[in-house]
């Protein structure tokens, strides 16, 4: 007899109804009185689980199964009964139960409430709980949310090289990589590693972005997205830092600034949409036990405009404010986390900062014609602050060339993509945005070791 998935019988109960089938899962719970009793199981199908009635009078193993411990897999064949009086709307009368791995009392996991630090110490168990069961439900979702997304506009989807030369983010941010025998390293004649004794011939790293190599595709298949895990080796023990997570990181050409800006809320209004209509159970118990708001939160900005200021003009307002800040707003500086707090307070929804100073951007964004400034933009959204950040590319060689030697950026390890200025340049833009961080919005989940199956942090590399 064919095993029925839970999430199979919940979109099909009314047809499934006395039939007799099989389902297997897990034990979230069980209770019984000597005479009949009750296991709540999950099978992983869905968010919700399935009532398994089960009575002395039909299982020979009855006393066995009324002892049968939360975390045990089990399988049970009966029939489907509709329970629309009740809470579960059909229920399993059991005919047979069969134990087919019981844990026993070192098993960690109980019918309570664990918090989230502890789980994080048995983060190979962690997804059994309600907690991560929604969470990696929704990040599973955004992810094809995502794809769906630029599928359905034209985009090509490209896989950037892991392994990488080239510098984007700062070497003094990747990892290095190498072959070479730490116990008996090459010498060149200066008394310094030989990296040309290397598998690469030369220094390499782990990537902290795909964007470069997204351009070089974006500027012959106008319009490019990636997706996938990049690295970096801030030692930093905040909550919204990890070493290891993944990037959404699309490139168009012929695009510039406000086009960018549309097509970044675009997308995240469709993924937030998209997450909405898929995930209405999961999304239910996290804005009950986890962040009380967060369906309002995410229906809001479904609807919301973003508004689009100038860095120069939001520094101007958070100077103005009536606000004790503990990080003062300076013209040509940085915004910190309570500004961005602010910004989307004061504006009541999502707020994209363009026209950032130069001075503290990358060499790779657009110059302004006002010589101080460059086209990037930041989206700041309510509850979680920065969520994306992005600009106009410099498609102009000499500028470029000017802007790395004003920030001594090595030319030679990135001459091909500035080589992409000399052939066929053109006004492209495009933007990053964390997925981990995207999945702490949707879910307000506010740890990023929460929104990551098995987060890697400085001292943390467990499992």
């Amino acid at each position: 007899m064919k095993k029925v998935d839970i999430k199979y019988l919940y979109e099909n109960k009314e047809s499934l109804s006395q039939d007799v089938i099989v389902v297997a899962g897990w034990v979230k719970s069980c209770r019984g009185n000597g005479n009949f009793g009750f296991i709540d199981l999950t099978d992983g199908t869905c968010f919700k689980t399935l009532q398994i009635v089960f009575s002395k009078d039909k299982l020979a193993n009855y006393d066995v199964v009324e002892k049968v411990n939360t975390g045990s897999s089990i399988m049970c064949k009966g029939k489907i009964v509709l329970t629309p009086e009740n809470k579960q709307p059909f229920e399993m009368q059991a005919d047979e139960v069969i134990i087919i791995n019981a844990t026993d009392s070192e098993y960690p996991l109980q019918k309570k409430r664990h918090n989230v630090e502890f789980l994080r110490e048995i983060a190979y168990l962690r997804p059994r709980t309600n907690l991560f069961q929604a969470v990696f439900r929704v990040r599973s979702v955004a992810a094809m949310a995502i794809h769906d997304y630029f599928q359905s506009n034209g985009y090509l989807y490209v896989n950037t090289p892991l392994i990488t030369t080239t510098d984007c983010e700062g070497s003094d941010q990747m990892f290095k990589i190498t072959k070479l025998n730490f116990n008996n390293l090459p010498l060149d004649k200066d008394g310094k590693v030989d990296m040309g004794e290397d598998l690469f011939g030369k220094q390499a790293y782990i990537t902290g972005s795909g964007q470069l190599h997204g351009e070089a595709f974006a500027l012959a298949f106008n319009k490019i997205y990636t997706f996938g895990p990049t690295f970096r080796t801030e030692n930093s023990n905040t909550k919204t830092h990890a070493n290891e997570f993944w990037m959404i990181e699309p490139e168009m050409a012929f695009c510039d600034l406000e086009e960018l800006m549309n097509v970044e809320e675009e997308m995240l209004k469709h993924v937030v949409k998209y997450v909405l209509d898929k995930c209405p159970d999961e999304l239910e118990f996290l804005d009950k036990f986890v962040s009380n708001g967060l369906l309002d939160k995410l229906n809001k900005l479904v609807t919301s405009r973003f508004t689009r200021i100038d860095h120069a003009d939001v520094i101007k307002l958070l100077q103005q404010a009536d606000v004790e800040w503990e990080f003062q707003p300076e013209e040509g500086g940085d915004i910190a986390k309570e500004h961005e707090k602010y910004l989307t307070e004061y504006f009541n929804g999502p707020v994209f900062v363009k026209n950032w100073p130069k001075d503290i951007k990358a060499y790779y964004m657009k110059l302004n014609p006002d010589g101080k400034t460059v086209a990037a933009v930041d989206l700041e959204v309510p509850g979680a602050g920065e969520l994306m950040g992005g600009s106009q590319r410099e498609e102009d060689y000499q500028k470029i060339i000017a802007r790395c030697d004003e920030m001594g950026v090595d030319k030679e390890t990135i001459d091909w993509y500035l080589n992409l200025r000399k052939f066929g340049s053109c006004v492209h833009s495009g933007f990053g945005m964390g997925f981990e961080r995207l999945v702490m919005y949707l879910t307000g989940i506010e740890n990023i070791r929460d929104a990551i199956p098995f987060p890697r942090t400085p001292n943390n590399c467990e499992f």
